[in-house]
């Protein structure tokens, strides 16, 4: 379990304070989405460097079979590759790129000794997003077939963060019709996901007072996503991997905030997905969405907590015996 003290919650309020007095990020005007792309472009702007100053190699490539091509971003370690990781961005599905996740997955690549290749997938604005979906499903199958055969016989893990946990979870239901490329998956780690794609519950109560994200915009914003739909085929798996059949997943690490809007959905996914795999759920107090990108002592225990995980199930020496 993660240990939260007095000081991690007054740390946490006192952050909750200031997020306050911020915009929420709703996504909803075009011009706002480009302009925040925009500016997290230029803010990468030198990150194949520092990751090199790191000591990891990083390269970009294509992934994919047939006509069903995504580029991606690996990183690898100085040390022998024990494991992989593939990762998948959020950002709401409108924003964010390969790069954006670069410095927690250098720590994680240095801590588990694993390559992380994110996936550069397409936005909703260029594509519908089905198209996301098609990218994710091509980077795993490419990964998990023989896309890169020297670590055809490490273990493999999945990583999402907030849409990219729904692009995760939805992408792990779809790899159930290549059921001897979903066996290889060895786990999931999923960060405040995104599983309902009609609005659970703790969406539909969300109010001003939410942080980070736009809690009345929120089932709005879940429309403009999915646009001609009805609540009913919003919530078909695997869009709403809520909803799917979860038989044959892997063993799972999820986490959510208790300030987050998306608490049920995580909640609702762990409890399910405890009928088939082992689960870690960790319920974060004070915690808002995208609490991992805020440099906190809750963020850094978590982010400890996920290497703990992630080096068990590789057998690393001092992170306790296999599950």
């Amino acid at each position: 379990m993660i240990s939260i003290g007095e000081s991690d919650l007054a740390e946490a309020r006192r952050l909750n304070r200031r997020q306050s007095k911020f915009p929420r990020f709703g996504g909803r005007r075009r011009l706002s989405r480009v302009l925040i792309q925009s500016l997290l472009r230029l803010s990468q702007l030198g990150h194949d460097r520092r990751v090199r100053k790191a000591g990891l190699a990083v390269e970009v490539r294509q992934a994919g079979t047939g006509a069903e091509t995504v580029h991606v971003r690996v990183l690898r370690p100085a040390n022998p590759v024990r494991g992989v990781v593939l990762d998948i961005h959020g950002g709401g599905w409108i924003i964010g790129n390969a790069r954006m996740d670069d410095a927690l997955n250098i720590a994680l690549a240095q801590a588990c000794d694993v390559a992380v290749v994110s996936v550069d997938y397409r936005l909703v604005g260029l594509t519908p997003i089905e198209g996301l979906m098609d990218d994710c499903l091509a980077a795993a199958r490419w990964l998990l077939g023989q896309g890169m055969p020297e670590y055809r016989d490490l273990p493999i893990f999945f990583l999402g963060e907030s849409a990219g946990a729904h692009l995760a979870a939805a992408t792990l239901l779809r790899l159930k019709q290549w059921p001897e490329l979903l066996r290889r998956v060895t786990g999931a780690v999923l960060y405040y996901g995104v599983y309902d794609l009609a609005g659970s519950d703790s969406v539909r109560r969300a109010g001003p007072d939410t942080l980070v994200l736009n809690g009345p915009g929120m089932v709005a914003g879940l429309r403009r996503l999915t646009p001609g739909m009805s609540d009913t085929a919003r919530r078909q798996p695997p869009l709403s991997p809520l909803y799917g059949d979860l038989r044959g997943l892997p063993p799972a690490l999820m986490f959510v905030g208790e300030r987050d809007p998306l608490l049920d959905d995580t909640l609702q996914m762990a409890e399910r997905w405890r009928g088939v795999a082992e689960v870690a759920l960790h319920r974060l107090p004070e915690a808002p969405h995208g609490f991992i990108c805020f440099r906190t002592g809750m963020a850094a225990k978590v982010v400890a907590a996920t290497h703990h995980w992630i080096r068990e199930r590789l057998d690393i020496p001092g992170s306790g015996s296999r599950r």
